[in-house]
């Protein structure tokens, strides 16, 4: 066992004092500061950053990290690393929050260190060691004397290149699957946005242009009909309904009582914010319930394919389940009755919590109870067109389902795999 940190190895630092760095020092582009959204999304820190200007990043040098540096929350969700990455930016600010370690390239491989500090021994031994007084908090003393083994540099590096190996195929599964997603959405603003579906043949004949059948409907001249509660222009035979007229079953979630640890660690998957967030299709679940826990509240489970809508807190995210489940009270769940809705009102639902202002108090989203929810306003399009829109979206819907899977299997054997090879249980070489 090796300290990770001393003055002829790593360099390890916290972040900046609370009012070395307020809100106020924020600038449209510059610097980008790591915060606690941007871990926790993988190795790399990532999403979407703030900015300092490249002054306010001068007075703060110090807490700067650069590619290669490990990251760590200090408070807060406790225990979550990344790395650095390559060539997104020359540097960061690491924010009060965040601590960051320098590696010695002489002495310890980044990439190993990332992995030690991902594994469960190091995780127990940093939550076990946190400080539980107010916010819940690690701190520099706290991270430098985590035990770590550290063999030699050579097999660091291939301990690391096994796991990262898993981790780029992971990786790219999410990249395939976002650009799929993004094939299918850009069909959804054809069609439902900009109202450019594909012209029926009897709907072509209507116009008296049989050979436009096939084509754009707005742009070819399919009739539009004013809606005087809309305010704009909406195809002919497209109605206006509530969200229960469309899909009436619509369930929201809830806990069983936490008093009772009977009623958990089964095996019914139970879904609650951060299993949704990021995930079309809802593959693992951090909870799971009890058969007993489940039992309690058996008017709320929810099969395969229903369609899981966060509503408090985070309102807005959305996913499938992908196996009967029950959900906490934060979700209302669709169960479609139709399963031709669900590519349509999957993409509806996540464009209605981003642009609408109904699902917005101020400059914040408004919780949403299941009243409020059930009545959400939907644009219904022709029957035909929602079926042909399903038919022509459920093959990348199913791709990126297989990448899922694929990615909780990897994911899997990577934990599997990592304890065993840093307590040389599995050698390699």
């Amino acid at each position: 066992m090796r300290e990770i940190a001393s003055s002829d190895r790593n360099a390890l630092v916290g972040g900046p004092f609370g009012s070395d760095l307020v809100s106020k020092d924020y600038v449209p582009t510059g610097v980008p500061v790591i915060r606690g959204a941007n871990m926790g999304k993988g190795r790399w820190v990532s999403g979407d950053f703030v900015f300092v200007s490249p002054e306010k990043a001068d007075s703060l040098s110090s807490n700067c990290a650069k590619a290669g540096d490990l990251v760590f929350t200090q408070r807060g969700t406790i225990g979550q690393v990344a790395l650095v990455p390559e060539a997104d930016a020359e540097r960061y600010l690491i924010s009060q929050s965040q601590m960051k370690l320098t590696v010695n390239p002489k002495k310890a491989d980044a990439l190993f260190l990332f992995y030690v500090f991902s594994g469960r021994e190091q995780q127990d031994y940093i939550q076990l060691n946190a400080i539980r007084t107010g916010v819940p908090h690690t701190n520099l003393s706290i991270l430098r004397n985590t035990p770590v083994k550290l063999p030699n540099l050579a097999e660091q590096k291939a301990i690391a290149g096994i796991l990262s190996a898993l981790d780029s195929k992971i990786e790219l599964n999410q990249r395939i699957s976002g650009e799929l997603e993004g094939m299918a959405k850009l069909l959804y603003d054809y069609w439902f946005v900009q109202y450019d579906f594909p012209l029926s043949a009897a709907q072509a004949a209507a116009l008296g242009k049989p050979r436009l059948a096939g084509k754009p409907y707005r742009s070819s001249g399919g009739p539009m009909v004013y809606h005087e509660h809309l305010k704009r222009e909406i195809p002919k035979g497209w109605e206006l309904k509530k969200l229960c007229d469309i899909e009436s079953n619509i369930i929201t979630g809830k806990t069983p009582p936490t008093a009772d640890p009977a009623n958990f660690s089964g095996d019914v998957p139970f879904i609650c914010i951060g299993d949704v967030r990021g995930n079309m299709h809802i593959v693992k679940t951090e909870l799971t319930l009890s058969s007993k826990g489940a039992a309690l509240q058996q008017n709320k489970f929810i099969p395969k394919g229903a369609i899981c809508v966060t509503c408090i807190a985070s309102p807005g995210l959305v996913g499938f389940a992908t196996k009967d489940s029950q959900t906490n009270q934060q979700l209302n769940t669709i169960v479609c009755e139709n399963e031709e809705h669900r590519p349509f009102l999957y993409f509806f639902i996540k464009d209605y919590f981003i642009n609408s202002a109904g699902a917005k108090t101020g400059n914040t989203f408004a919780n949403m109870n299941k009243g409020d929810f059930s009545a959400i306003p939907v644009v219904r399009p022709d029957t035909s067109v929602i079926r042909l829109f399903s038919e022509n979206v459920e093959g990348l819907f199913a791709l990126i389902l297989n990448n899922s899977q694929q990615n909780q299997e990897l994911t899997t054997l990577r934990d599997w795999l990592l304890p065993m090879l840093m307590n040389g249980q599995v050698r390699v070489g």
